[in-house]
């Protein structure tokens, strides 16, 4: 059944949307430092109002039964509850692009003029983190999205291992780069984020997706990162691969999502009539009506085509490589074994990626088995506490 379509009250002019998939576990923690933003205080100061939305997709656990008690819990006890409406909404279908599409085309309120993008296992740390994204957007007219600075957990160990070390290291150099966009947390013009429609065989790598198209306004220019803006004191954590078993299905799905995102942005899309592009979600929905297997026939002659699984999307071999080379001498040597570990983790990805997709298959959405970020004490609110791990029905872990 297709959710109803909202109607909120007109003065919401911010919609926040939590995707969800089995996070009973890590969603409590996540609330709860979400409801400590100062995003609330202010916008009752201004006499504006903004909706949460907890989408959960496909969920076999408790997620929306959790999410509807902290929602309870918050509206009545909250000293700022009345900047904020809060529900959980309950899609059958598994999958994040879905849940994107139903929340930004049906969900979010028409007049929100923002829209916050968030996963439901991350951590927001920085109280005025949304907050200051917003205030990007509304500073800054030349961007479209605003971000935060995303912190692995393992950042805030004193004592770290060999492997965590090197997955620090690699994630300092992805976050060098200009223009980068986090899909774990970030904000975008809601008029902008109502001209995309994502393609439901883009496995991975949404915001891959999202920023190719954002930042070359539509693939109707030329790419411009700062349509893309990083929020000063902006922060969120989470929880980072561990074992070797899921960081490797986790490159497997980063590398079916580039390779379909490279034939989007690089090959399909721009051959398309350019009134076409500049009104993408309704073309693209079109397409997707019309022939639903559109997108997998160009995946399977792309594959045809290249023969070889490391030549998936350009620059496999060497994106690893691609910030390192631009440090100075003594770093580049400090950080070689992270490079090469993560260009070894990136081959097998792609080895594997290349075999499923071959297969036909697209819809890959492993399950790592991870808990969520604990909570630090100076992230906690002085609000009322959520509702206990008792009351919702789950023991203490």
């Amino acid at each position: 059944m297709a959710p109803e379509i909202n109607n909120p009250p007109a003065d919401i002019t911010v919609s926040v949307g939590i995707f969800a998939w089995n996070e009973q576990r890590a969603l409590p923690a996540m609330l709860e430092a979400l409801f400590a933003q100062s995003l609330f205080s202010r916008f009752r100061e201004r006499g504006e109002k903004c909706e949460i939305l907890c989408v959960a997709n496909g969920c076999t656990d408790d997620t929306v039964a959790v999410a509807e008690q902290i929602f309870a819990s918050q509206t009545r006890f909250h000293p700022h509850s009345a900047a904020f409406t809060a529900r959980a909404i309950n899609l059958p279908q598994r999958g994040k692009v879905n849940a994107w599409n139903q929340f930004v085309h049906v969900l979010s309120a028409r007049c929100a003029r923002v829209l916050f993008m968030m996963d439901a296992d991350i951590l927001i740390r920085t109280p005025d983190t949304l907050w200051n994204m917003l205030l990007t957007l509304e500073e800054r007219r030349e961007a479209t999205v605003a971000t935060d600075l995303p912190r692995k957990h393992l950042a805030l160990r004193p004592a770290r291992s060999l492997r965590e070390r090197l997955s620090l290291g690699a994630s300092k150099l992805t976050h060098a780069a200009p223009g980068q966009l986090c899909g774990q947390l970030y904000a975008i013009r809601a008029a902008s984020a109502r001209n995309i429609f994502l393609p439901r065989d883009l496995t991975a790598c949404e915001d891959g997706f999202l920023k190719a198209v954002v930042c070359a306004d539509f693939l109707t220019g030329a790419c411009r990162p700062g349509r893309i803006q990083l929020a000063p004191n902006a922060e969120h954590t989470f929880e980072a691969y561990t074992s070797v078993a899921a960081l490797i299905k986790n490159q497997k799905r980063q590398a079916m999502g580039q390779t379909i995102v490279h034939l989007l942005v690089d090959h399909i899309l721009p051959q398309w009539p350019i009134h076409e592009r500049r009104q993408l979600a309704e073309a693209i929905r079109a397409v997707e009506t019309a022939d639903p297997d559109w997108l997998k026939r160009h995946i399977a002659e792309h594959l045809a085509r290249i023969r070889f699984f490391w030549r998936l999307y350009p620059e496999l071999l060497g994106q690893r490589f691609t910030g390192w080379k631009g440090l100075p001498l003594g770093q580049r040597c400090r950080a070689l074994p992270a490079v090469l570990a993560g260009a070894g983790a990136t081959l097998l990805g792609s080895f594997l990626a290349f075999r499923t997709l071959k297969s036909g298959c697209t819809d890959y959405w492993p399950r790592a088995e991870r808990l969520g970020v604990a909570l630090p004490t100076r992230a906690v609110s002085q609000t009322r506490p959520l509702v206990s791990a008792a009351k919702l029905g789950h023991s203490p872990e």
